[in-house]
């Protein structure tokens, strides 16, 4: 029996007898975090029969993760507040005690699939699986598929192969030879039509007025890009400006900022191959809020307590240059003159 196969058997032998199973991907979830959901969703039913909820606390405000969830059929499902009622609980493409997730503090989590850092609290959950070395959650559910033989129709496996190919950039970061074999696996299922209509989802005016600014805003301390953003229609565009920064000349290190319903958002990106942004991001944000990431990506998040928000995200960029050696009298360039 492979690996694979066996881990698929423990988590099914976690789930099973369950009344109402939840599954909870991060707040705000990205490609990768809602199409793990929804293969986990598939597989569980097809093995036990058992229909899993796939539930979320953020906000889905890419244009690109709306247009994704809109082709599964729309299987994610907003709720304020925690299910009681739930007596299962998986977590996708995040674990317990990282601060980015519905699940309340002393509730243990049954399943928690991730592809991040190993987190304390993981080690209560009934199975775990933390590949830290993948590129993307997704790739460890293409595996429990291919182990259980699950036949995917051609949108699970567009949104597996989207999800892959969203958080390894095309492969290009961060990604495993796992990674390149789910990649590989899953084109020739893909829906390439369905796919570009993904990726090249419109976005509305407002999308250019907040990229503007957050150009405007972005300052250069000799390969380090900041930018202050300032109020966000949703949070990720905080890490649409990040990559889109990170595609800058002789860029090394990029961190954007920006306020969105009381709560500053951070991402930091990193183009050194021995770069850490999650030590970065954990070392600015400190014990103000939360962090965490990957060596090239990171994000946190710090609540506001109704402070306004621009004299700590000036902290924050200082701590950032401190930590990066830029010395304290330079100035940044102004990205747009």
């Amino acid at each position: 029996m492979s690996a694979e196969l066996q881990s698929v058997q423990r988590l099914l032998e976690a789930v099973r007898g369950a009344k109402r199973f939840v599954i909870l991907p991060h707040n705000d979830p990205d490609p990768d975090a809602i199409a793990a959901a929804v293969a986990l969703q598939q597989l569980v039913y097809l093995q036990l029969g058992i229909e899993g909820q796939i539930l979320y606390h953020g906000i889905i405000g890419r244009a690109e993760n709306r247009a994704l969830t809109q082709y599964l059929g729309n299987p994610l499902r907003y709720v304020a507040a925690w299910p009681e009622d739930a007596d299962c609980v998986a977590l996708v493409d995040t674990q317990p005690g990282t601060g980015n997730n519905l699940l309340p503090i002393g509730v243990t989590a049954h399943v928690v699939i991730d592809h991040h850092p190993r987190q304390e609290l993981t080690s209560h959950a009934l199975f775990a699986d933390v590949r830290s070395n993948v590129g993307a959650t997704s790739t460890i559910l293409v595996g429990y598929l291919n182990a259980t033989r699950v036949e995917m129709n051609p949108q699970l496996a567009t949104a597996l192969f989207y999800g892959i190919k969203a958080d390894t950039l095309d492969l290009g970061r961060s990604a495993s030879s796992a990674d390149v074999a789910a990649y590989l696996t899953l084109l020739p299922l893909v829906d390439a039509e369905g796919l570009f209509a993904i990726e090249h989802a419109q976005v509305p005016p407002e999308y250019f007025r907040h990229l503007d600014a957050a150009l405007n805003a972005a300052h250069i301390y000799d390969g380090v890009v900041v930018s202050y953003i300032g109020l966000l229609p949703y949070p990720d565009l905080v890490a649409e400006v990040a990559d889109l920064l990170s595609r800058l000349q002789h860029t090394r290190w990029v961190m954007c900022i920006g306020e969105y319903r009381d709560t500053l958002i951070i991402s930091v990106r990193c183009w050194q191959r021995a770069g850490n942004a999650a030590q970065l991001i954990r070392t600015v944000v400190g014990a103000q809020g939360v962090a965490g990431g990957h060596g090239s990506m990171a994000a946190g998040h710090i609540s506001l307590g109704g402070c306004p928000a621009l004299p700590l995200a000036q902290q924050l960029i200082q701590r950032a240059l401190q930590y990066l050696g830029v010395p304290e009298n330079m100035d940044g360039k102004p990205l747009i003159t």
